[in-house]
């Protein structure tokens, strides 16, 4: 197996000398299935569980952590080359980008990295694609499956001494299996390095997605048993759907000052214009983020000693504006949702900075230790126009500070043990800071923890056998919970605290069997123990209840057959716990288990020409199963909570590929 490489932000780029659970997806792990869902793939990563409800809408949480945000992704930090993917409302979305234009995606695992903000859930670091050798290259590539999917892609990418260049546009679409869920999504990506030289360079980002999704919504249990097909009756009446553009922009620049000292510094606008229009009301969102980076890095010595060092800061400033309008759709005669009288509109502008620090201290040969620093401060500001007359609060976060300490034991270059202590933060969302009239809390305090792990990574059979594992142990403080006490209107408090703990562990083998066969296989297993530890809500003790939406254990396995000959057979297995539905714990989704096959054919048609078809099976034994659950959802009425979102029946799909090197 080849060495792992990892992100050159890192104080190192060997994963094997990282003293922290780091999962890695490289390009051919990303291709692995229909390259068109992102939760495949990211599921694979032992701790890391990624629920998503037919592209649209989608939950990550790691080791636990963000499991009960209610919809989306926060309490991760997730970054598109150097531009951050997090909004200022600590909303993350990464499944806007097209895999096959991502190189590779690494998730650190917990709050270990000071240098990407030490979040409490931890960092994902996608890394564009780009062509690394000299030359041309073209690609165009086709995929079509079951329920009307369909997806094509252009690609060029050049790479020359001075300049680089890569270029990708997708389209995405879908009929969808449920009632009112079809899916568009087309998007284009320029990325590449300018005025190369030896001693600096410029790198450019951008990507444009246009998006428009219709939303069946969660279900309940009953109709999930009988007729999961059925989207939730108001969404389907309103034809509920969600509509953006986005726009991500950044350039960075690299440049060595001498032999000890590099600097890479950072500008970015981060875009995007939101239309959601819903049974309750119609959501329209403007959100204009701007920031930078910098960050110098080197090494020295004391004495004998060799260290190495990062230390930099970053800001975002990030500008909301939220609108509401009342939906008419019972009174447009079957037609869906009819924009009405305004109901709400609200500014928030938030800006944070982080300054950060690490250090690399090669005590020997055998042992190194690392040390990090993290210190944030957030400010925001909230205006309020609608309904009643307009007011302006202002409120700021204490300055956190965000320690990291590890140590690292090599007895030789194929084998590390590490140990790691450090404490991380989560901001609040945006409805997580406001009270019953939508005014600022400033009760709310961030959640924090202290995360402590102890690991080994191992290679043996010359490099044919690669594996590693984690034990972790983390106590979240200052528990962040949003009540919902309308259709859209939370209120939020600091509940309690919550216990995670666990171990992950994972296995890659590459076995060549003869000269015309190899076979690759993996194993990613975590086990874990998420509860709370003191947690009274609305008069309720939870108390030792199972942290609810989030598998406590979860298996994923797979094998890979390569013939010199370019036919190649791959399968996959995940296996997911039952899943707690509320915090009294009284309701539970069932464990589930999910087959993938996939089949294909690479070969040369002329020279430097070459295609790739494939066929592949989704859930091959059809299992009826929840891809997403809404934790804590409220009955209304008569009605019974909606928890699920089902999951893909038995789905085909197959996928043609053309490329060429120029």
């Amino acid at each position: 197996m080849d060495e792992v490489v990892i992100s050159p932000l890192h104080i190192n780029n060997r994963l094997q000398n990282t003293p922290a659970s780091i999962g890695i997806l490289s390009k051919k792990d990303l291709l692995q299935n229909n390259a068109t869902d992102i939760s495949t793939v990211i599921n694979t990563i032992p701790g890391v569980f990624m629920q998503s409800s037919n592209f649209t809408t989608t939950r990550i949480s790691i080791r636990g952590i963000g499991a009960r945000t209610p919809y989306g992704t926060n309490k991760i930090r997730a970054f598109y080359g150097s531009i951050p993917l997090t909004s200022g409302n600590s909303e993350t979305v990464i499944d806007d980008i097209d895999l096959e234009n991502i190189g590779q995606i690494e998730v650190i695992k917990g709050p270990l990295s000071s240098i990407y903000g030490a979040g409490l859930g931890g960092a994902i670091l996608i890394s564009p694609q780009l062509l690394k050798t000299n030359g041309e290259n073209a690609n165009v590539s086709s995929i079509f499956g079951s329920f009307g999917l369909l997806k094509n892609s252009l690609n060029y990418s050049l790479n020359e001494k001075s300049s680089s260049l890569n270029i990708n546009y997708h389209n995405l679409k879908t009929d969808g299996w449920r009632e009112n869920s079809s899916y568009n999504r087309e998007g284009i990506t320029l990325a590449g390095e300018l005025f190369k030289k030896k001693n600096s360079k410029l790198t450019y980002f951008s990507n444009y997605t246009y998006l428009k999704a219709y939303i069946p919504s969660s279900i309940s249990k009953e109709v999930f048993d009988s007729n999961p097909k059925l989207g939730a009756p108001t969404w389907v009446a309103s034809k509920g759907y969600k509509e953006y553009k986005s726009t991500l922009g950044g350039l960075a620049y690299d440049f060595k000052i001498n032999n000890h000292l590099n600097n890479s510094t950072s500008v970015f606008i981060n875009y995007k214009d939101s239309n959601e229009p819903r049974p309750f009301d119609i959501l329209r969102q403007y959100t204009f983020g701007t920031g930078g980076r910098t960050q110098f890095s080197g090494n020295f010595k004391t004495g004998k000693t060799e260290n190495q060092f990062i230390a930099g800061i970053e800001y975002f400033t990030d500008n909301y504006n939220g609108n509401t309008f009342e939906n008419l759709y019972k009174n447009n005669n079957g037609q869906g949702s009819l924009q009405g009288n305004q109901l709400t509109e609200t500014d928030q502008k938030r800006h944070f900075y982080n300054i950060f620090s690490q250090i690399r201290t090669l005590l020997s040969d055998q042992f190194e230790i690392q040390a990090g620093l993290n210190y944030n401060e957030t400010h925001f500001e909230l205006t309020n126009f609608l309904p009643n007359k307009t007011s302006t609060e202002k409120y700021s976060y204490d300055g956190i500070f965000s320690p990291q300490l590890s140590f690292l034991f090599k007895p030789n270059q194929e084998r590390t043990l590490y140990f790691s202590a450090s404490r991380g933060f989560s901001l609040p969302a945006t409805e997580e800071t406001l009270t019953s009239t939508g005014n600022i809390n400033p009760d709310i305090k961030p959640e924090s923890g202290y995360n402590f792990e102890a690991g080994g990574k191992f290679y043996f059979f010359n490099k044919n056998l690669y594996t590693e594992f984690a034990l972790y142990r983390m106590e979240i403080k200052d528990l962040l919970v949003a009540k919902r006490i309308g259709d859209d209107q939370y209120e939020g408090i600091n509940a309690g605290k919550t216990f995670h703990e666990g171990i992950e562990i994972l296995t890659k083998h590459n076995w060549p069997i003869n000269r015309f066969l190899t076979l690759n296989s993996f194993i990613a297993a975590s086990i874990g123990k998420y509860e709370f530890k003191d947690f009274v809500d609305n008069g309720n003790d939870y108390s030792g209840n199972k942290l609810t939406g989030v598998a406590a254990n979860k298996v994923n396995a797979g094998i890979i057959l390569n013939t010199n000959l370019g036919i190649y057979l791959s399968a996959d297995f995940q296996f997911t716990d039952k899943i707690p539905l509320n915090d009294a714990n009284s309701a539970y989704s069932d464990s589930y288990t999910i087959i993938n096959l996939k089949t294909g054919y690479r070969f040369e048609i002329l020279h430097n020409l070459n295609t790739n078809f494939a066929f592949g099976i989704n859930n091959l034994t059809d299992e009826k199963y929840a891809s997403m659950i809404l934790p804590n959802a409220v009955a209304v009425g008569n009605s019974t909570p909606r928890y699920y979102y089902p999951g893909l029946p038995v789905n085909y799909y197959g996928s043609i590929s053309l490329n060429y090197l120029f």
